[in-house]
């Protein structure tokens, strides 16, 4: 069995059995959560891409659980230096861990960390997605991208259980590219993502999932907090 727990933004726990991981940590900062980043008990972290809004609680999480960062070469680095505990993998590679099996797949958007004061930016590889095998199921997370022509041959090579899309546009595909990306990817199930956390990528989650039945595509907003299980 597998236990998915969203705590908003892009931010996904998967916990089958003993193993617990987590997606593109996002907590302190987003004013929806509704968790406690203490609270949260994970042995590997994945990070899709360096933005803040993906990697902020990376660091004190990793710490906090000894922990290992999964992310780019570049984006692993910068977080080791950091004090984390990191392995790299990158776009196409895949590795086996304890929990399961993950494969690196393309995203169509950018990474790197904006400091103002400085006004330098810290270039931090390339943006990236997952394929996660884990507790028998398999999870596609998009990360933030836009729509692209090779998320059909991902519906081909993977059996996809559920898939998380961004749906906020702006700064990642919105809701009707999201709905042409459900379909490549023939998912079981779709969760949207990457959308209310702050007012520029405001959209109907319930909307969004009313659509894609109408499309015989089942797929369920769910709420900062909520639960899953496959």
């Amino acid at each position: 069995m597998l236990e998915i727990r969203y705590h908003g933004h892009s931010c996904v726990q998967l916990t089958s059995g003993e193993h617990s991981i987590i997606v593109d940590p996002f907590i302190s900062g987003n004013p929806l959560a509704a968790t406690k980043l203490s609270d949260i008990r994970v042995q590997y972290i994945l990070l899709t891409h360096g933005h803040q809004d993906h990697i902020l609680d990376a660091v004190e999480l990793a710490k906090q659980n000894d922990a290992t960062i999964i992310a780019t070469f570049e984006l692993a680095n910068y977080l080791a230096w950091q004090g984390a505990k990191t392995t790299a993998l990158n776009l196409g590679g895949s590795a086996a861990f304890p929990f399961g099996r993950v494969k690196m797949t393309q995203a169509f958007h950018s990474s790197g960390m904006v400091y103002d004061e400085e006004k330098r930016i810290v270039y931090l590889g390339m943006p990236g997605g997952f394929i996660v095998n884990m507790g028998g199921k398999t999870v596609y997370h998009a990360g933030d991208t836009g729509l692209f022509g090779d998320m059909k041959l991902l519906g081909e090579r993977h059996d996809i259980d559920v898939a998380f899309l961004p749906i906020g546009d702006v700064f990642t595909m919105g809701p009707e590219d999201a709905e042409t990306a459900a379909e490549w990817l023939k998912a079981k199930f779709v969760v949207p993502i990457h959308y209310n956390t702050f007012p520029p990528i405001q959209q109907d989650g319930e909307a969004f999932a009313a659509r894609l039945k109408e499309k015989r595509i089942d797929g369920q907003a769910l709420k900062p907090g909520e639960v899953i299980r496959l």
